[in-house]
């Protein structure tokens, strides 16, 4: 049901709020009841001066009436029924339900929210405590110093005799060890305080990069126009603070320069509104490689998408996250994605629709393609990387959706073939 048909409903909701019986607010109107129960009950329709008189006596602005509640309540609704499963006509009546009941609705929206909020935590850490090369060296680090530590003490407790000289020695290990663990655990701390906006969150050249390409939310119009070089947009920014994390960021900066030339924007949008959004169709309209496009298409802004690109080994190179869609940082991402199957085929273009399990079932169309990058050589396999990119919320309307997860440790995903490690996520584990 359209928002604007729900205004009898709001009309008799607020009513009960005040306390009204049908018969006195339409003798406050000057109406009869039935008309007034017509009108609660969405059969009739309602505006001009008997809206505003009915907002008068509810004590009410009239757009509280006519709008209910806020856009972004009822699309939280929606997408807390799509990522419970339900059928797409209890869908549509998020908004009966936010105009009805506006507190129980606020209610359930804060909770669902609240649960993709820890659903995002419980993602991050696993990820994180599973791959971060940091966090394993930390850990390595407290382990073996603190073994060392019950290794002196056992020797001083164990043994009576031991000479003074020695027994000095050994307090002084022990004085070493105890400051290094210390030293070792507040540092452990501090990285796992590290918020999201901390300059401290960054700690791998990986990390730098991907706080530099947010930062600039994925778009460099300078480097776009001509107007500035590589050199001098990554001597401008101070998130980079490694040479490894500028030889990376100097790498991808290159190749979207590179692309800009063959496919500038200007371009791009003009052959999306005739052609649309079909990677092959631009490809063919634009005389360009598809892998090109896709990672154009993820450069511009007239859509809401994500791009992923792989090496041959299947690491991920750059990631730029879209809607809910989680993509790993540090681990080995869902073996499911069309984007390690375009890689046994390179120059075929997959094209599917996808759905992300977790938090809200995020659905995307999925197009993926794998290139050869590089010089040619004699008698070496071909340097390969795979393209994927994400269309935020564009699946058609199809029972063959792919379902994929995030990474292993947390995917609901029941008898999936392609599972490395037990979920978090399920139950038993």
């Amino acid at each position: 049901m359209p928002r604007e048909g729900l205004t009898g409903s709001r009309i008799r909701e607020r009513r009960s709020v005040a306390g009204l019986r049908q018969a006195d607010l339409a003798r406050s109107l000057g109406i009869s009841p039935s008309y007034l129960n017509l009108i609660e009950h969405n059969r009739r329709r309602i505006g001009g001066k008997l809206l505003l008189d009915i907002a008068r006596v509810l004590g009410v602005e009239p757009s509280m009436l006519t709008e209910g509640a806020e856009a972004a309540l009822i699309a939280t609704l929606r997408e807390a029924a799509k990522g419970a499963n339900l059928s797409p006509a209890e869908v549509e009546r998020a908004d009966e339900l936010a105009g009805r009941f506006p507190g129980w609705a606020e209610v359930l929206a804060a909770g669902h929210r609240r649960i993709a909020t820890l659903e995002r935590t419980v993602e991050t850490l696993s990820d994180r405590l599973t791959h971060d090369p940091k966090l394993a060296a930390s850990v390595h680090e407290l382990l073996s110093t603190a073994a060392a530590i019950r290794s002196t003490a056992s020797i001083l407790a164990d043994e009576k005799d031991i000479e003074a000289e020695w027994r000095d020695r050994f307090h002084a290990n022990l004085n070493e060890d105890s400051r290094r663990l210390a030293d070792s655990a507040k540092a452990l701390v501090n990285y796992f305080e590290a918020g999201e906006e901390s300059a401290d969150v960054a700690n791998s050249p990986q990390e730098e990069v991907d706080s530099f390409l947010s930062h600039h939310s994925y778009a460099f119009d300078a480097l776009e126009a001509g107007e500035q070089s590589v050199d001098a947009v990554i001597a401008q920014s101070d998130l980079l603070r490694s040479s490894t994390a500028r030889k990376l960021a100097r790498t991808l900066l290159s190749r979207l320069q590179s692309d800009a030339a063959q496919v500038p924007l200007s371009a791009l949008a003009a052959a999306l509104k005739h052609v649309g959004a079909d990677p092959i169709a631009l490809a063919v309209e634009l005389k360009a490689p598809v892998a090109v496009i896709l990672r154009r298409i993820a450069a511009s802004a007239d859509l809401e998408t994500g791009l992923v690109v792989c090496d041959r080994a299947g690491s991920i190179l750059f990631r730029k996250p879209v809607g809910q869609m989680v993509i790993p940082r540090f681990g080995a991402a869902c073996t499911l994605w069309p984007l390690f199957s375009a890689l046994s085929q390179p120059g075929q273009v997959v094209n599917m629709p996808l759905v992300q399990l977790g938090r809200g079932r995020a659905s995307f169309n999925c197009f993926a393609v794998a290139e050869v990058v590089g010089e040619p050589q004699y008698n070496a396999p071909p340097l390969i990387e795979a393209s994927m990119l994400l269309i935020a919320g564009a699946a058609p309307q199809t029972e063959d959706v792919l379902e994929v997860g995030s990474t292993c440790g947390v995917c609901p995903k029941r008898g999936c073939p392609g599972r490395r490690e037990p979920s978090i996520l399920m139950e038993g584990i």
